[in-house]
């Protein structure tokens, strides 16, 4: 079965105090973020890999810089969060797994290669950097057996951090676009994570990639960061 494969792109990125979108971001090798995470996507799983990208503000711009990808529309990308643009684009995706991340990551290729393993046997995970822990970062838990207990950035006494690239396998995937359509339309995707985990029995596990380098890019400084390992 083709890899499906998600990119959240739909935020305005205010934070980061430019008028494109996030995703057109141009990094210091000349590439874009979006571009570095299509390069990325196709060196792991081939050309076959089918990308999907979630476009709001702007979209646009997105749209002609990237033609020959598949998309969906989130026209309240103003008025909702992660959770409803992730939502839209597992309803696009058929009936296996999915791959998803936010779309201002900048990511070591190696960790798709690490995740290979995970989508072949159809395991959900959720990719971790356990060298740190900030507060205003979604962090996480886990249970006795290993798997993910608590993902949220409320989290005390997290193991580590969520660095914004996911998997959910075909069998959990209805369970946790249900828990998707529940949630507000403030709460981040991780919120229909956790309820599928308490509610559905959702195995998630971590994917400890804190020996690459993931940046999500929302301040300048983070750009900066991400510029130092393209």
């Amino acid at each position: 079965m083709t890899l499906q494969t998600v990119i959240l792109a739909a935020g305005m990125g205010s934070r980061l105090g430019r008028a494109l979108p996030k995703p057109l971001t141009e990094l210091g090798d000349g590439r874009t973020i979006m571009q570095q995470q299509h390069e990325n996507i196709r060196a792991a799983f081939g050309r076959e890999a089918r990308i999907t990208a979630v476009v709001g503000y702007r979209a646009e711009t997105i749209i002609e810089a990237f033609p020959h990808v598949n998309y969906v529309h989130n026209e309240r990308y103003d008025e909702t969060n992660t959770s409803k643009s992730l939502l839209r684009a597992l309803g696009a995706t058929g009936k296996g797994g999915v791959l998803w991340m936010n779309g201002d990551v900048v990511f070591d290729p190696r960790i798709l290669g690490r995740a290979i393993e995970f989508i072949e046997r159809d395991q959900s995970f959720v990719t971790v950097n356990t060298s740190k822990v900030s507060d205003e970062e979604v962090k996480y838990t886990v249970t006795a057996e290993g798997f993910i207990n608590q993902l949220s950035k409320s989290v005390k006494g997290g193991l580590g951090e969520a660095v914004g690239i996911n998997y959910i396998s075909s069998m959990q995937k209805k369970a946790f676009m249900r828990q998707l359509q529940r949630v507000d339309d403030q709460d981040y995707f991780e919120r229909g994570l956790e309820l599928a985990i308490a509610e559905d029995g959702l195995l998630l596990e971590p994917m400890d990639v804190s020996d690459l380098y993931a940046v999500e890019v929302d301040f300048a400084e983070d750009l900066e960061r991400a510029n130092l390992y393209v």
